[in-house]
């Protein structure tokens, strides 16, 4: 057995994942029993590069977890044979990663110009917030709250009717760079919010009393790499001082329990904490923003994928947050009010104790800060097409997930603190 992991390792010197084709490359889904078994990961993930999907680090496995990776196209056999030989509980998710991303593509909308019912690059969804806003001016206006390590503007569409003393909601999506479903999100809720307003009440009702802050695009560096060059990037594109690895996880930035559990502090891994909380541009712009607006921000909203989980503080301990109990019938109902109209099967409750521990996120951050409705949604689906999600999804995605933020919307809006 040990033999075998030896001359994978041995044999694993050429092949790198940054290789522009996937074809081939397979995604594991493997149940650890027990602690060897996990051990057995470990020491995979030591010889050879594997890319974590869930967990997103070998460091979080523990037996019995479900656990889902990626591999190159070199290493499948021999993956396959020591998974087989450690008689560790397994099944092929994605057998070729290249025909899973093709197949991403295969919405009946066939347009240049940007559609609700595809994905759109960086380019599209930039030009897309000043159309929306110009189109729209008495509900949306656009604002830029900083500048990405490359140099792009991050837009911020700021919706609802002006009014003395508003509160507010703040959205974000695209934290990391290939959940492409989450970008798509926030275009749906803006589309949603102006197409109905006037016309549905609860949006109406909400719009005239809340402000929402969406960010479309909170990584939008690693975004735009993930249509250039590597489709399954996830972190920033900075530059790490004395490291030739590329990139911060943006959600492991943050001062919560910064660079504690569930990080790492090596530039190469996929949850790097970054040099220093904040460290990272993106972060920093959208935590001055929050701060700025402390006084009216009453809820935080971050959307992510996949694993369909409904998730609030906290990830960077086990510790229950001090409305725990609010916190929970929250997303039990928003959950509810989401599975209403697909049956898509949510799961709820504080991120440490229902998925893993992991530290520096953004929505126990902002909880720290005082915000005490902080909400993270992991979206469609659980693992068949993981990163993946085909664009024949977006529309059922969006229009479930809208139901649990209108919910979670309403909620802050009759209990204002």
């Amino acid at each position: 057995m040990w033999a075998l992991l030896v001359l994978i390792g041995a044999a694993s010197v050429s092949a790198h994942l940054q290789d522009l084709s996937f074809d081939g490359q397979k995604v594991f889904r493997v149940l650890p029993q027990n602690d060897e078994q996990v051990e057995i990961l470990n020491f995979l993930a030591s010889i050879m590069e594997v890319d974590f999907w869930q967990p997103d680090s070998v460091t979080l496995v523990r037996p019995k977890m479900q656990v889902d990776f990626r591999v190159e196209a070199e290493k499948t056999f021999e993956v396959e044979d020591l998974l087989k030989e450690s008689g560790m509980e397994y099944q092929v998710l994605i057998d070729n990663l290249q025909a899973a991303m093709d197949a991403q593509f295969d919405s009946k909308t066939r347009t240049a110009s940007h559609s609700y019912e595809k994905y759109n690059n960086w380019d599209t969804i930039a030009a897309w917030t000043a159309d929306i806003a110009a189109q729209n001016p008495d509900l949306v206006s656009r604002s830029v709250i900083g500048k990405t390590y490359e140099g792009r503007p991050m837009y911020l569409l700021k919706m609802g009717k002006s009014g003395p003393n508003k509160k507010a909601i703040f959205m974000d999506c695209g934290f990391h760079a290939r959940e492409w479903i989450s970008p798509a999100f926030c275009q749906w809720f803006v589309k949603e919010a102006v197409e109905t307003y006037g016309k549905d009440t609860v949006m109406t009702t909400l719009l005239n009393k809340l402000d929402f802050y969406v960010l479309p695009v909170v990584n939008i560096d690693g975004y735009v790499y993930t249509w250039t060059n590597d489709r399954m990037w996830r972190k920033t594109r900075s530059k790490n001082a004395g490291s030739s690895c590329i990139g911060t996880d943006p959600n492991r930035n943050l001062d919560a329990g910064w660079c504690t559990l569930g990080a790492s502090n090596y530039p190469c891994a996929s949850t790097y904490c970054g040099s220093a909380p904040e460290s990272e541009k993106e972060t920093k712009a959208l935590a001055d923003f929050i701060r700025e607006h402390l006084s009216t921000i009453k809820a935080y909203l971050t959307i992510h994928s996949y694993s369909q989980l409904l998730l609030f503080p906290y990830s960077y301990t086990y510790d229950l947050p001090s409305n725990y109990e609010e916190l929970n019938s929250i997303a039990r109902a928003a959950s509810k009010e989401l599975a209403s109209l697909h049956n898509t099967k949510y799961t709820y409750g504080p991120g440490a104790k229902t998925i893993y521990p992991a530290a520096g996120g953004s929505d126990d951050w902002a909880y720290d800060q005082g915000i005490k409705y902080a909400f993270t949604f992991e979206l469609r689906d659980t693992g068949r097409y993981g990163f993946l999600l085909p664009e024949s999804q977006i529309k059922p995605t969006c229009e479930e997930t809208l139901l649990a933020v209108k919910y979670i919307a309403n909620y802050v809006l009759e209990h204002l603190y």
